[in-house]
Parts: C-alpha cells; structure tokens; sequence
C-alpha cells in the first residue's frame, strides 16, 4: 500500500513572494474522480503553454468544470515526467506548471498585474503545489541551521493561501510529518505514490486548506467580535453614586443587530457638594455614528458637571458639543436632566419624613414616571420642556431649558427612559404605547409587586409582546430610588 502523511497543520504565514514568468505545461483532461465533494475554484483560461512538460490533451475537463491547477516544483526532470504520467493515470483533471526551484515558482505565484478576481483573495491561482523537499531551495540567504524545510518555509511565505503537498524519500517519513507541522496540508513518499494517491491527495489537500482558510477567517471574526463587545462594554458608563444612598436600576438594548452601543446615552453622578445628578439621552438614528456621539455627550456632560456646571450653563455648552461633533446639521439629540439637591436622606432624625428639592430639565425628551406607593405611576410635567439639542441656536435665545422644580416624598422611585420605550406598537394596528400607556403598564407590574431590576425587565418585556416582536429603537431605562432609611429602636 503506498504510505502518505495525514497529518493537519495550522495556517501559515501572511507574506506573499512577488516574481515573473516560468515554463508552464497542462496534463490531459480526464473525468473527475469521486475523491472530494468540492470542485475546484473557476480558474482563468491558460496563459499560452510553452515547456517541458508536454500537455497530454487539449479537450476540456469533463462537464465544463475547470481543472485543479497544480504547480510542481522538482529540479529532476525525470521524476517531473513521473508526476505527469502518475497525474495522466489517475483519471482526474489536473492542469499541470513544472518549475525547477523556488525562484523560477516565484515568478508563476506572483499575483497577476490585473489583481485579484473579486470575491478571491489575494495571492496566486493555483490550487496546490507540490513540493519535492529534495529540491534545492536556491534562498539568496540560506540558514546555517538547516532543518531540511527552508524551501517549505519560503514557499509558505510567497503564497501563504495555496496548499502545499510536500515529496519525501521513503527515508524522510519523519521530515514529511515536520513539514506538515509546518504548515503543508499533507506529504507523499516519492516512487511509493500512484496515480489516484496523488490525485487524492492533492484534491484533500486543498480542501483542507480551505476549511483551515475558512476557520482562520472565523477565528479573526470572532476576535474582531469579542474586541468590538470589550470596547462599547467600557464604553457604558459606570454610575458615581458612592454615599448618595441611592438604588440605580438601568437597562440599555441599541436597536441595531448584534451591537452594544446605540445612539441612546445616561450616566449618573453624585458630586462632592452631596447633589447628584442624572441624565438619559436620545441621539436620533440607530448607526455607529449616532452611538458614537452619544458616547461624546455622554463623557461630555459628566465631564461639565464636575467642572461646576449644571442647568442652562451645562445644556447651552452640551449642545456647543454635538453641534461640532455631529456629521450633519440635521442631527439632534433629545435629553432629560434630573438634579437632586443634598438634604432629607442623611439619616438624622431630624430629617425622617422629609422631602428633597430637585429640578427637572427637558430637552425634546419625554418626561420621567413618578412612581409613588400610594398612587399610581405619575407622568411629570413637560410644560417648561425646551428645544432638543442641535434643534435651534442657543446664542440668541431660541433655545432654552428652564428648570421645573420638584418636591420629592421620602421613598420617592423615578423612571427615567428613552423614546424607544413608548414608541412601539400596540396590536396590528397603528397605535403607540405612549406614556399614559407606559404609565397604565408600570402600575400594573407595581400592583402585582415587581420592583427594581424585576419591575424594569418585565415592562421591557410587556412593551416587545404588545408591539409583536423586539422593538427596532434603543432603549435606555433608568430607575432611580430612593433607599428607605433603617430606624433601629431600643
């Protein structure tokens, strides 16, 4: 039984070789053997054939299908004619280009001057070389520690998506299982392989570089993935909130497929003066642009809000902002701004029962729910609601954002969340959730007593079965409360 390697290698190296012009001979076109199930790539009609291998018929390849185009590389001429007769006897369509070292095969892989066809990858056309390792390798610089690979080492190199078989004397069994470690798809023993060996193995050779060629692709693509999750995770902010004696729910879902990051934004901050603040933000339209500027506000308006600013001051720099970083003037940005003042959660008795004073900035955006123990969910009032950023200029006093004052009870929960919320469908027709809506669900999970991170994922959930199916806007919802203050009795 003629003996062969079956050994796999990983991929190989990522250079290409760049050389012109060798003696190119074809073998005779016979019908396919039932070795692979794959057919080989559409090759390119031949170059005009001239050689030392004479060609052993002109008909085409049975069924039209394109011959696996092999490049010998053997400086014996007469074990290059036993290759032509071994392929001439294997009953398979094998297009045969003799070349008699790596110098003479550079200038066949070199890729042709009018580049590669689309949808192929760079590199030469051909489907498989085999390689006689016995060949002089003819490197211009030539290693001193010779493992008997340099030539396998520089082919790898000049043509990085080709398979390789490799030919061994039947004394070189363990250097044919090292250059398959190396990168060939496979190794024959020289005058022990026939003709439908060689066929066989060339085809399996080059089917196995394609699934390696495919797996590398997969690999890349999934680390590209795992970068891409790693980069929009840090780029979602980590609330600041250490002593404000707050429970900070949020959920964030972008609209696009397989993305983190969306176009919605919110962050929370609680400065050293004891206010804390808090914002939830829209920047309308769904691509890596918008989710990208939303991140620039976002780190924006914390940065500002550590700075000192805070209402009107804040919002007029923070449209300033998108106006220079948006890619067109039609881009806005709606927003909504919750400053907590310090006081009436300090724990002192003297403060038990107490409310807080905040004020509520709306910017285009839809008001928060007030969520109350003893009443149903409350929308907040919009009357004084300004402008969305981007919307109208700020330096004559178009835009404004005047603030809303707020009292709010001990045990006080707010909602705060983004236009993708309320903007779904209601049954088949065209109705929308709106907020009266929203407000109406939120009870209902209240009543059936969900809170927190429970209470939040069970409206998401309700508001994508009402609207038939996931919703196709970001969604950014925040639940802002109160923690109650433990009083300990002796």
């Amino acid at each position: 039984m003629p003996a062969t390697g079956d050994g796999r290698a990983p991929g190989a190296a990522s250079l290409s070789g760049a050389h012109h012009g060798a003696s190119v001979d074809h073998a005779r076109n016979r019908p396919h053997a039932t070795g692979s199930a794959t057919a080989a790539p559409p090759i390119p009609h031949p170059r005009p054939r001239t050689g030392n291998l004479p060609a052993a018929a002109d008909a085409p390849a049975a069924g039209g299908t394109a011959p696996l185009k092999l490049l010998v590389i053997e400086d014996d001429a007469s074990d290059a004619q036993l290759i032509k007769a071994a392929v001439a006897d294997s009953g398979t369509s094998i297009e045969i280009h003799w070349a008699r070292g790596l110098e003479q095969a550079g200038e066949l892989l070199a890729v042709p001057s009018h580049g590669p066809r689309r949808g192929r990858s760079r590199g030469s056309e051909f489907s498989c070389v085999l390689l006689d390792l016995a060949a002089p390798a003819d490197l211009p610089h030539p290693s001193d520690d010779s493992d008997g690979l340099e030539g396998l080492h520089e082919l790898l190199r000049r043509a990085p998506h080709t398979a390789v078989v490799v030919l061994t004397d039947a004394a070189g069994a363990e250097l044919g299982a090292a250059a398959v470690a190396a990168g060939a798809q496979d190794f024959l023993i020289k005058h022990e392989t026939d003709g439908p060996l060689l066929a066989r193995a060339l085809r399996y050779a080059v089917e196995r570089k394609r699934a390696d060629e495919s797996q590398r692709r997969l690999v890349e693509a999934e680390l590209r993935g795992q970068e891409n999750a790693r980069l929009q995770r840090h780029l979602l902010p980590t609330p600041l909130l250490d002593g404000a004696g707050l429970s900070f729910t949020r959920r964030y879902r972008p609209g696009r497929r397989r993305a983190l990051l969306g176009g919605d934004f919110y962050d929370a901050v609680r400065t050293d003066d004891g206010t804390v603040h808090v914002v939830i933000g829209d920047v309308c339209g769904h691509g890596p642009d918008e989710a990208a500027l939303g991140v620039a506000l976002r780190i924006a308006w914390r940065t500002l809000v550590f700075a000192g600013l805070t209402g009107e001051a804040l919002l007029t720099t923070l449209q300033h902002v998108l106006e220079h970083e948006r890619r067109s003037d039609e881009i806005f940005a709606t927003l909504c701004m919750l400053v907590i003042e310090p006081g009436g959660a300090s724990g002192d008795l003297g403060s038990l029962g107490a409310g807080e004073q905040a004020r509520l900035y709306l910017a285009g955006h839809p008001a928060p729910l007030l969520l109350g123990r003893d009443h149903p969910p409350v929308t907040l009032p919009a009357d004084l609601a300004g402008p969305a950023l981007g919307l109208l200029p700020c330096y004559d006093g178009q835009a404004a954002w005047p603030a809303h004052q707020l009292e709010l009870q001990p045990g006080w929960r707010l909602l705060l969340y983004t236009d993708g919320l309320i903007e779904g469908r209601v049954g088949a027709g065209s109705r929308r959730l709106g907020q009266d809506g929203l407000a109406d669900l939120i009870g209902d999970h209240q009543s059936a007593g969900l809170t927190r991170g429970r209470l939040v994922d069970s409206a998401i959930a309700e508001v994508e079965e009402l609207n038939g199916g996931a919703l196709t806007d970001d969604v950014a919802v925040l639940l802002l409360e109160r923690n109650p203050v433990q009083l300990i009795l002796g």
